[in-house]
């Protein structure tokens, strides 16, 4: 008895398990480098969809308003790729890291997204 219990369980965590529906082309993580003060730099991050239907992206979130992000708000074709542009600019020297999390539709939890550098003068 226990072990049908143990297998009933098991069997709903499989069930709401969330499935991935993109597959990175890029490096999640990202590192610009030495940056100048007041310049911005841009990285695309690349995605291909991976699902049998096409996605969209929801939303992108970011740390700060030193990150911009942009996106195409058109759905991605099963088998498309499509980019994620992260802008990032600061006024103030040192060493940075920010996390982006990148919302898709048809998967639960958040793809998370890291840019770093050194801000120079």
């Amino acid at each position: 008895m226990k072990t049908y219990i143990l297998l009933f369980f098991l069997s709903l965590l499989l069930i709401d398990a969330p499935s991935e529906v993109v597959d990175w082309e890029t490096p999640k993580e990202h590192d610009f480098g030495a940056l100048q003060r007041n310049e911005a730099a841009t990285y695309g991050f690349v995605f291909r969809n991976i699902s049998d239907e096409p996605i969209v992206i929801e939303n992108v979130r970011f740390t700060c308003g030193c990150t911009a992000p942009d996106w195409s708000e058109a759905p991605i074709a099963p088998d498309s790729t499509a980019t994620v542009n992260i802008r990032y600019k600061w006024h103030k020297t040192g060493f940075f890291r920010k996390k982006i999390k990148v919302f898709v539709s048809g998967q639960r939890r958040a793809e998370v997204l890291f840019v770093e550098g050194e801000v120079i003068d």
